[in-house]
């Protein structure tokens, strides 16, 4: 089964770059690579294992991570970037929130401990018609 490595290599020459080029030529199922010195990428292609490809790049003493991944886009279409998201102001709103949207529970955390920061106003008791006051119950 053919399959892509990508990998961010601690690379900052050429002679860097030679080093991963001479293990990946010898490298059983490897069918081609790229080695992309100015942004420190490695992609391989081929019938290999990415714990196999990551091992084989390690060897050369350069350090070596898998890149960076994005999420993969959800039922709502492509990826976007998120943005800091408003706590909910009522349960309308929160059902209503797609449910593959990312809600980072930080944000939540510091919306309600802004809103529990704000002061409680006093609201004055609905009159009835005899003109007497009702207290509020809450």
């Amino acid at each position: 089964m053919s399959q892509t490595v990508v990998l961010k290599v601690g690379m900052s020459c050429g002679g860097c770059a030679g080093a991963v080029k001479r293990v990946l030529i010898n490298m059983e199922g490897v069918e081609t690579f790229d080695i992309d010195l100015e942004q420190k990428k490695v992609t391989v292609k081929g019938n290999i294992e990415p714990d196999a490809v990551f091992q084989t790049v390690s060897k050369t003493g350069k350090k070596t991570e898998f890149w960076p991944t994005e999420a993969s886009p959800c039922c709502c279409g492509p990826k976007k970037p998120i943005e800091p998201v408003d706590a909910p102001t009522s349960e309308a709103e929160h059902v209503a929130a797609p449910s593959c949207e990312v809600i980072k529970p930080v944000e939540l955390v510091a919306a309600a401990s802004a809103e529990a920061e704000k002061p409680v106003e006093p609201v004055a008791a609905p009159s009835t018609e005899a003109g007497k006051q009702v207290e509020c119950v809450v």
